[in-house]
């Protein structure tokens, strides 16, 4: 593993399938990517919109690498390894992807996500 990127994680490319009999929409996905090398940490929280009682999204932030995947916003990230992370198996939803000053050729490209949780009622995940 390279140094820091102490996680492997898979990404998911959410796609939805017509409309099941009932008329509900059927959210499907496909995994993208496999093993990636990963770095994840959560984001603090303000603290004076917590004193002041308000609800703040919960955000994290994930390096993966290498910098020539094809990521989007709106994918999912999920934990793959090792088995005994706090995140493992959690899905998070991707709301932003921010690509390093290298080029893509670069050995040390990597990407940069913004992610939050990522939880669907009513599904198996």
């Amino acid at each position: 593993m390279t140094a820091g990127l102490n996680l492997k994680s898979s990404i998911w490319r959410i796609d939805y399938e017509a409309d099941n009999s009932v008329g509900g929409a059927v959210t499907t996905g496909t995994v993208v990517y496999e093993n990636v090398f990963t770095r994840l940490q959560a984001n603090m929280e303000e603290q004076l919109l917590l004193q002041q009682g308000l609800e703040t999204q919960r955000t994290f932030k994930a390096v993966v690498v290498p910098g020539t995947m094809d990521i989007r916003e709106r994918d999912e990230f999920q934990t793959t390894q090792p088995t005994d992370h706090i995140y493992y198996g959690r899905r998070f939803r991707i709301i932003g992807v921010t690509y390093s000053n290298f080029t893509p050729r670069d050995p040390r490209s990597y990407i940069m996500l913004t992610l939050d949780r990522s939880v669907r009622t009513h599904d198996r995940q």
